[in-house]
C-alpha cells in the first residue's frame, strides 16, 4: 500500500505542479513573489519559486534591477509597527509579544528569499543573485539594505556546520578540477600541465570547502606544498621539472594560494577556517610536519610606496621597504592597509619573513616588485595573536622582520 500511496502522491503533486505553472503563465516575477509568500501548499510553494529563479535567470540588467527594488520598496518593514511591537514587548515580555517584534523586525524580502531556497538548486541561484545584487550596489546604493538581508541568510546557510572539507587531486571529477582553473585568483593555472604540476606530486595538496546544496562548486580553496625549510620565491615552489619529495621528508607545509570562489559569497569569511583546519588535517596525518606558513604577495605595496615622501624609505632595500609597510602602514582605524596581512593576521598568524624577488611575474613586479611575506602559523600561537590583533591591533611579527623595519 505503501508504494501505491507513493506513487499517488507523486502523479498528484506533479499534476499540481502543472496546474500552477499553467495559472501562473504570463505573471510577472513580482506578482508571482507576492504569490510565493501568501502560499502555504509545500508543492505550489516550489512551483512559484521555481518560476520566480527562472524569470530573474533570463532577466536582463534591467530587470533584475527593478526585481530588487521591488523588493526593497515592497517587502520592507513597517518602522511604525517595529516601534509599537517593541514597546508592548518592553511592557511584557512573553513569547507572544517576542514573535510579534520579531516578525515586525524581519522585512518580508527575507521570508522569500528562504522560500526562493527551497528549490533544488536555489542556493546557487541565490549566491549567483546576490553576485548581481553586488554589482549594481555600485552605481545605486538605495539597495544596500537588500544586502543586509543577504548576508544575515548566508552567514546561516553557510557556517561551519554546513561546509564540508575535501581534498581535491588530480582524481576529482573534471568539473571540479576546471574550476579550481577558473577560481584560482593568486598565481594563475596556465594549463591542464600546471594544475597537474600542483595537484599530482607527492608534495602537493589541495583542499576546499563545499556545501551540501552545492556539491560541485568549491566555495573556497587553498593549495599546499609540503617542503623543507620555508622557501622564498614562489617560481621556485611551482618550477616546472622540479624535484618532489616524498610527503613524509616534509618538516614545513606552505599555503602559497588561496582563492575564494563565489563571489556571492563576498563578506562571508571560510579562509580562516580553511587555513586552521588544513593545518590540523595535515598534522594529524603527517608528523614530521613542524612548520606551518604562507608564502603570500604582498598587493598594496607599490601602490603605498607612490604616496610616500620619505627619502629615507626610497632609499631603503626592498626588503626593508616591504617590512615597514606590513608593520607600520595603517589605515585610520589603526588595522594594516594591506587586504592579505589583515586576513592572515586576523586568523592569528605571524609577520615571519620578506623576501625581494621572490614573485617575478608581471602581477608580482606590478604589485610589489617582486617582493612576498611568510606568515607563519604556530598553532600554539594563533589564539593569542589573534586576541592581540582584533582587540589591541598588535602586528605580530618576528625579531627580523621588526629589526629590518626599525632600520628605517
Amino acid at each position: 500500500m505503501s508504494y501505491f500511496s507513493s506513487l499517488f502522491t507523486t502523479v498528484f503533486e506533479r499534476r499540481f505542479a502543472r496546474a500552477v505553472s499553467s495559472d501562473a503563465e504570463g505573471r510577472g516575477i513580482t506578482d508571482l513573489a507576492l504569490d510565493l509568500l501568501g502560499t502555504q501548499g509545500e508543492v505550489s510553494g516550489v512551483t512559484l519559486a521555481r518560476l520566480i529563479l527562472e524569470q530573474y535567470g533570463y532577466a536582463d540588467s534591467a530587470g533584475k534591477h527593478a526585481f530588487f527594488n521591488f523588493m526593497m520598496q515592497n517587502l520592507e518593514i513597517d518602522p511604525v509597527e517595529v516601534v509599537e511591537s517593541l514597546k508592548v514587548y518592553k511592557e511584557a515580555p512573553s513569547k507572544r509579544s517576542y514573535r510579534a517584534y520579531a516578525r515586525a523586525s524581519e522585512p518580508r524580502r527575507q521570508e522569500l528569499l528562504r522560500r526562493l531556497n527551497q528549490v533544488p538548486g536555489g542556493t546557487e541561484r541565490l549566491v549567483t543573485m546576490r553576485k548581481d545584487l553586488l554589482q549594481m550596489m555600485r552605481k545605486d546604493p538605495k539597495l544596500e539594505p537588500l544586502d543586509v538581508d543577504f548576508q544575515h541568510l548566508f552567514a546561516s546557510w553557510f557556517n561551519r556546520g554546513f561546509l564540508v572539507l575535501e581534498p581535491i587531486s588530480w582524481s576529482s571529477p573534471a568539473e571540479v578540477l576546471e574550476k579550481i582553473i577558473a577560481y584560482e585568483a593568486v598565481h594563475a593555472i596556465d594549463s591542464w600541465d600546471d594544475l597537474r604540476r600542483r595537484l599530482r606530486p607527492s608534495d602537493r595538496r589541495c583542499f576546499g570547502f563545499f556545501h551540501p546544496a552545492m556539491p560541485n562548486e568549491p566555495l573556497i580553496f587553498v593549495e599546499v606544498a609540503l617542503t623543507k625549510g620555508i622557501p622564498n620565491s614562489i617560481q621556485t615552489l611551482l618550477a616546472d621539472g622540479r624535484a618532489p619529495i616524498e610527503a613524509d621528508e616534509a618538516d614545513t607545509a606552505v599555503f602559497y594560494s588561496i582563492s575564494n570562489c563565489q563571489a556571492g559569497l563576498a563578506g562571508i569569511s571560510f579562509g580562516n577556517l580553511l587555513i586552521k583546519q588544513v593545518a590540523a588535517d595535515l598534522s594529524r596525518h603527517l608528523s614530521g610536519l613542524k612548520t606551518f606558513v604562507t608564502l603570500s604577495p604582498i598587493p598594496g605595496l607599490n601602490k603605498w610606496l607612490e604616496t610616500q615622501d620619505n627619502p629615507a624609505l626610497a632609499a631603503a632595500s626592498l626588503e626593508i621597504r616591504a617590512a615597514h609597510y606590513l608593520l607600520e602602514a595603517k589605515r585610520e582605524d589603526r588595522m594594516p592597509i594591506d587586504p592579505v596581512a589583515r586576513f592572515h593576521l586576523g586568523n592569528g598568524a605571524a609577520v615571519h619573513a620578506v623576501h625581494a624577488g621572490a614573485d617575478t611575474s608581471e602581477n608580482g613586479m606590478r604589485q610589489s616588485g617582486g617582493a612576498m611575506v611568510n606568515y607563519l602559523y604556530d598553532l600554539s600561537q594563533i589564539t593569542t595573536n589573534h586576541e592581540g590583533f582584533v582587540t589591541e591591533k598588535t602586528v605580530t611579527a618576528s625579531p627580523e622582520v621588526r629589526a629590518l623595519s626599525a632600520s628605517l
